[in-house]
């Protein structure tokens, strides 16, 4: 059991660094973007709370496409499961919530590096 939950949380750890990853690489491609709007005046917190909702949205798409296929195939796996029915409603809730909270708290750091972009640097990249 140990190694299962072990395997468990090197994949979440995986999984962080890769919507880490695509996040950092979205907030570099949109930079430029993101200059313009501090220049025009946009808040710290609305650029914050504009990245991390565009991550959100990718992750319940992501979250929902999971689930469907997790519900769809969860009867190849049914005599693996000790004292937990294939189709629990906890289960998936619990999924959820752990995958949402660690990816959020992935996405926090490119999200906070967007909000302070100096908008003179940005609009020189180019």
């Amino acid at each position: 059991m140990m190694l299962l939950a072990l395997f468990g949380v090197l994949g979440l750890s995986i999984a962080s660094v890769g919507i880490y990853g695509v996040m950092a690489y979205v907030v570099s491609q949109r930079t430029q973007e993101i200059g313009i709007r501090m220049a025009l005046g946009a808040l710290p917190w609305t650029i914050l709370r504009s990245v991390l909702g565009s991550a959100l949205l990718t992750m319940m798409v992501g979250l929902a496409i999971g689930l469907i296929g997790a519900w769809g195939l969860s009867g190849l796996v049914r005599a693996f499961l000790f004292e937990v029915q294939p189709h629990d409603p906890r289960v998936y809730g619990g999924v959820v919530l752990v995958l949402s909270i660690a990816g959020l708290a992935a996405a926090f750091g490119p999200a906070r590096r967007a909000s302070s972009v100096d908008p003179l640097v940005a609009l020189r990249m180019e």
